[in-house]
C-alpha cells in the first residue's frame, strides 16, 4: 500500500548513496529527523551517534559498525544511532580522514618522515593488508602496514575524542528540543480531544 510505485534500480541506489538525489541539505535534515525519532533519551541517541561518528576516524575499515556498536553498548547509548553515526565515514570523507590521522600520527612522533603523503595509496594499502591477513601471512601484513598503520593508530586517538565531543553536545540539544516539541504537540492533541468530548 505504502510502497513506491517504481522501485529504484540497484544502480540508482548506489548512485544515491554517493550523491543523494534529494540533495545534501535535505539528506542531513532527514537524518536528524530519523535520529530524533529513535527510542531513548537524548543522551542515549546523541551518545550512540557520536560513538559511530568518532569510530569512523579509526583506520579499522570494515569494523566501524561493530566497534561503534560495542562502544555505544559500553556507554549505554543507542546502538542503532551508532550504526547511523558511522555514515560520517564514507567514500567522500575517508580520503580526508586517512590523510588527517596519518599526519596526526606523524606530528605525534610516530612513523618515519621518509614516507611522503602524496605517494600513499590508501585503497591499495588496505587491499594488500586484507589480502595478507586472509592468506594468514602476518609477517607480510606487518611489513606492509606498519609504516602507515602505526601512525594512523596513534593519530586517530585525539581525533576520536574531539569528534565525539563535536557531535555529542549539539546533537543532544537538537534531540532534546525535538522531543520536547513532540511532547507538547501530544499534550495539545490530548487537551483538544478532551475539550471535544466535554462539549
Amino acid at each position: 500500500m505504502f510502497e513506491r510505485r517504481h522501485k529504484p534500480l540497484h544502480r540508482d541506489r548506489i548512485l544515491n548513496f554517493f550523491w543523494p538525489s534529494i540533495g545534501w541539505g535535505r539528506s542531513v535534515r532527514y537524518l536528524l529527523y530519523r535520529l530524533s525519532r529513535l527510542p531513548g533519551t537524548p543522551y542515549s541517541i546523541a551518545g550512540g551517534f557520536a560513538c559511530g561518528a568518532a569510530i569512523s576516524f579509526s583506520p579499522f575499515v570494515g569494523l566501524h559498525f561493530i566497534l561503534g556498536a560495542i562502544w555505544a553498548w559500553v556507554m549505554r547509548a543507542n546502538i542503532l544511532a551508532s550504526v547511523i553515526g558511522t555514515a560520517v565515514g564514507n567514500p567522500w570523507t575517508f580520503p580526508f580522514i586517512w590523510v588527517w590521522i596519518f599526519q596526526s600520527g606523524r606530528w605525534l612522533g610516530v612513523g618515519s618522515d621518509d614516507t611522503d603523503i602524496a605517494d600513499l595509496n590508501f585503497s591499495a594499502l588496505f587491499g594488500n593488508i586484507t589480502e595478507a591477513s586472509l592468506n594468514g601471512d602476518f609477517d607480510q601484513m606487518l611489513e606492509i602496514a606498519s609504516p602507515v598503520l602505526f601512525p594512523m593508530l596513534i593519530g586517530c586517538i585525539p581525533s576520536i575524542i574531539v569528534v565525539w565531543i563535536i557531535f555529542y553536545f549539539p546533537l543532544k540539544k537538537l534531540v532534546e528540543r525535538y522531543q520536547l516539541r513532540r511532547m507538547r504537540r501530544r499534550a495539545n492533541r490530548r487537551s483538544k480531544t478532551a475539550d471535544t468530548k466535554d462539549s
